[in-house]
């Protein structure tokens, strides 16, 4: 054994394999996991000849399939993909996982779209700023880079308040297939140095409403919500062929069994993906699609659509299959997460797998596991000196809370992922006492299709002695029509079977409007409702819980632990905005709720 007393000291303090072994859709984007480029690398080769193909034009959109079970690597491989792109600029990237609501698969997607692309490209700045360039230099024959067009944005804009106006006409002159002007000038917008109109500009580009104020200062019109979701493959492929101009776009669809759910017609998450992909494919200019999934899924969702060969003949012109492990892949693999570990602790070890035996490892690999399986074994193997075990959900829900805490002014705006949290969260409360409320049941607003969606979801208990049906309105990310809509239904106490309306925002609603009267009945001591002020520093350990709960097929973690981890942690009960859903309502506005327009 060394007697280097800082090799072993670094064993004893620090386990590297003692993590969450899953490569989640946050980790897609940064640098996570050591890349082991040798794993899997036909399917990566596969890839990128696929997207040089693209790129090259040598033919215009192919489709690719990736089977392979859980635990063998498929989004590993997608963020060497993406790592990859990052740094040649061959193609932009976008990446799907998150899907909310399925009937509204289009809108779901565009969020994805705009989403994926704030996230920084090959140039240092975000790729909607990428593209903004591109669509500048063709127009007035420049060769900005995107962090010279900022600047050159930002000192246009002081002396020519319609620049983008101009900018945009211009740019119609020689982009004769966009029908929505207003996705230019809201592209040319991700260019301002001011973080309010970049941000706004793509929560318009991701379908969102915005308060009219920003809408009349950005010069984009405002659509209704049923309008947006049905504009919203259009102003997709119009966003897909502008990026088609200059670089191929790659989009990847992953974990979409995750998706515990179907949509109205009964179908599964990965046959309404797989759907989408096929309309895409038929509409844009360039593009490579990775579409992931299971084998079974193959077989038994999109093998058995009725639409099948029309669909399977797009997105799998090419069909991947993913590999265990050999012998020599389990050392390759151990010795590239040691080599990043004592890289780290700067210090030398011994071999390439120390302080694990070669011949065990080997040994291991002859079971051809899949990765995760190697990485788990070398986590209960590292030392026998190590600190307590964690409770297994602890380095999972560490995980999620680091990504929530780095997306939570997208999250803070998304009402279903909240809405879903906070239903998840008042589930466990279920038997408990709390603000005096013993909570009974969490269910369903029953309610026409003209009605739903509004009202998220009614708390059911006993409080002193009385029945009580609190409806629970999470209104965060609209304003207008939709927020005069939502607050008419949460007045309407008889209709949904309510003894009070309980609505979750964190901004401000604009004095003279209907939804203000409505507000204003809401929390008349007649219907004595509440407006509960949506904290970030609240909502996110409820967000960050939610999210395991999502993954916990992917994590190996049962309901039961995950309940358990929460009780056990008082994430839930010690709350202070589940406490104020459940306590005597105020009647009053939240002196803290923040107003849009400054």
């Amino acid at each position: 054994m060394s007697n280097d007393n800082g090799l072993i000291d670094a064993i004893k303090s620090h386990n590297p394999f003692d993590r969450p072994l899953v490569v989640r859709s946050q980790d897609i984007w940064v640098t996570g996991f050591p890349d082991v480029s040798s794993l899997n690398a036909h399917a990566s080769d596969t890839i990128f000849d696929a997207i040089e193909i693209v790129r090259t034009k040598q033919q215009p959109v192919i489709g690719i399939t990736i089977k392979a079970e859980r635990g063998l690597g498929k989004s590993h491989l997608i963020s060497r993909i993406r790592r990859r792109l990052q740094t040649d600029g061959s193609a932009l990237f976008v990446y799907t996982s998150e899907i909310n609501d399925l009937n509204r698969i289009k809108g779901e997607f565009l969020r994805n779209v705009a989403n994926s692309l704030k996230q920084i490209g090959s140039q240092g700045m975000s790729q909607w700023r990428e593209l903004a360039t591109a669509i500048f230099n063709e127009a007035y024959n420049k060769t900005f880079t995107p962090d010279e067009m900022v600047r050159h944005f930002s000192e246009v804009l002081k002396v020519n308040s319609k620049v983008v106006e101009h900018w945009t006409d211009r740019v119609l002159g020689i982009k004769h297939d966009i029908e929505n002007p207003d996705i230019i000038a809201a592209i040319l917008w991700t260019l301002s140095s001011n973080p309010s109109e970049e941000r706004y500009a793509i929560n318009w580009l991701a379908g969102q409403e915005l308060p009219q104020s920003k809408a009349d200062a950005l010069g984009l019109a405002n659509s209704s919500a049923q309008d947006r979701e049905a504009q919203a493959f259009s102003t997709v492929r119009q966003i897909l062929d502008l990026i088609s101009d200059y670089k191929p776009i790659v989009i990847c669809f992953d974990e979409l069994e995750s998706i515990l759910m179907c949509n109205d017609a009964g179908f599964t998450a990965s046959q309404v993906t797989a759907i989408l992909a096929k309309d895409l494919y038929d509409k844009i200019k360039r593009g490579v699609f990775i579409t992931a999934m299971f084998p079974q899924t193959w077989t038994d969702q999109i093998r058995a659509l009725k639409e099948a060969e029309s669909v399977t003949d797009r997105i799998a012109q090419k069909t991947i299959e993913l590999t265990y492990l050999k012998s020599e892949d389990v050392i390759v693999l151990v010795s590239q997460w040691l080599k990043d570990f004592y890289d780290r602790q700067g210090v030398t070890s011994p071999n390439s797998v120390y302080p694990f035996d070669e011949g065990k490892l080997k040994e291991l690999g002859k079971e051809r596991p899949m990765v995760r399986k190697v990485l788990q074994w070398c986590k209960e193997n590292w030392s026998t000196e190590l600190t307590p075990p964690l409770h297994p959900v602890e380095s999972a829900y560490k995980k999620e809370l680091a990504a929530v805490e780095s997306k939570i002014q997208d999250d803070i705006e998304d009402k279903t992922k909240l809405a879903n949290a906070l239903r998840f969260s008042f589930s466990t409360l279920v038997g408990q006492i709390l603000e005096n409320v013993q909570i009974t049941e969490i269910v369903d607003i029953k309610a026409r299709s003209v009605d739903q969606g509004y009202i998220n979801f009614k708390i059911v208990g006993q409080e002193n002695g009385n029945v009580v049906k609190i409806g629970v309105s999470v209104l965060q990310g609209v304003s207008g029509r939709f927020l005069q809509a939502a607050l008419k239904r949460l007045i309407e106490y008889k209709e949904f079977d309510l003894t009070r309306g309980c609505l979750i925002r964190s901004k401000k609603i604009s004095s003279g409007t209907k939804a203000k009267q409505y507000l204003d009945i809401l929390l008349s001591p007649h219907l004595g409702g509440e407006w509960v002020l949506l904290k970030g520093e609240e909502i996110k350990p409820i967000l960050a819980i939610t999210s395991v709960l999502k993954a916990r097929h992917d994590y190996e973690l049962s309901e039961a632990q995950i309940i358990d981890f929460t009780l056990q942690n008082r994430i839930v009960i010690d709350n202070n905005l589940i406490h104020e859903i459940l306590s005597d309502p105020s009647g009053q506005i939240p002196e803290d709720a923040i107003d849009e327009d400054t």
